[in-house]
């Protein structure tokens, strides 16, 4: 049984994708053993408590410095025995010695096709923003395993989505999401809980092929 932590900044629609998918069963031998938000008034934490999950909130202003939070953020993942940490639209920096600590068990979704749109400072709308103003006819969304840099970790699957005539970023970054985020990211989780996932130098195998691109 894969244990999850997973993290979150907001509202959480991520997180209840996970949900649903453990709940339908289109996510298999998998539990959430935490949620863990920076951000008290996250409406993530009451999805979670709602469904009988583990909410806590471990926020940096609650410690005197960086690594004080970090240390209690990775103390708590210790704590519950995390086989999977889940960054669903966490805006926080992961720091290196926790990725040292939780190799290739970091994953993230990012609303664009890396390399597309991502690194510093693209994130929530602001990607959606930048592929309107870029003028693409295509978008869509990664999940991807969690290193040291900026959205640079392996790929471990993507989803293409159509930009349409007229969107606005809110209405491109809603249809990236249901087409695509709340698609890849449970079954990333699936493929990952049923032993279907290999790095190999910085490549991801699914199922012995390289194999990245999600379709319908």
């Amino acid at each position: 049984m894969l244990k999850l932590a997973v993290l979150v900044s907001g509202g959480g629609t991520n997180l209840q994708a996970i949900i649903d998918g453990i709940d339908n069963g289109s996510i298999t031998n998998t539990k959430i053993a935490a949620v863990i938000s920076n951000n008290k008034n996250a409406y993530a934490l009451e999805r979670a408590r709602q469904h009988g999950i583990l909410a806590v909130c471990i926020s940096p202003k609650d410690y005197p410095d960086r690594e004080a939070f970090y240390d209690a953020l990775l103390g708590e993942l210790e704590r519950q025995q995390v086989d999977l940490v889940v960054l669903a639209g966490y805006l926080v920096v992961i720091p290196e010695k926790m990725i040292r600590r939780y190799r290739n068990r970091i994953i993230n979704v990012h609303p664009s096709l890396i390399p597309a749109f991502c690194g510093t400072g693209f994130y929530g709308l602001k990607v959606h923003e930048q592929a309107l103003a870029r003028g693409v006819k295509v978008t869509g969304a990664t999940v991807h395993f969690v290193d040291e840099g900026t959205d640079t970790g392996p790929i471990i699957l993507q989803k293409a989505v159509t930009v349409k005539q007229g969107d606005t970023p809110k209405i491109l970054q809603q249809r990236v999401m249901e087409q695509a985020e709340w698609q890849i990211l449970p079954k990333a989780i699936d493929l990952i809980a049923n032993g279907r996932v290999d790095v190999d130098k910085n490549q991801v195998i699914l199922d012995g092929g390289k194999q990245k691109e999600e379709t319908e």
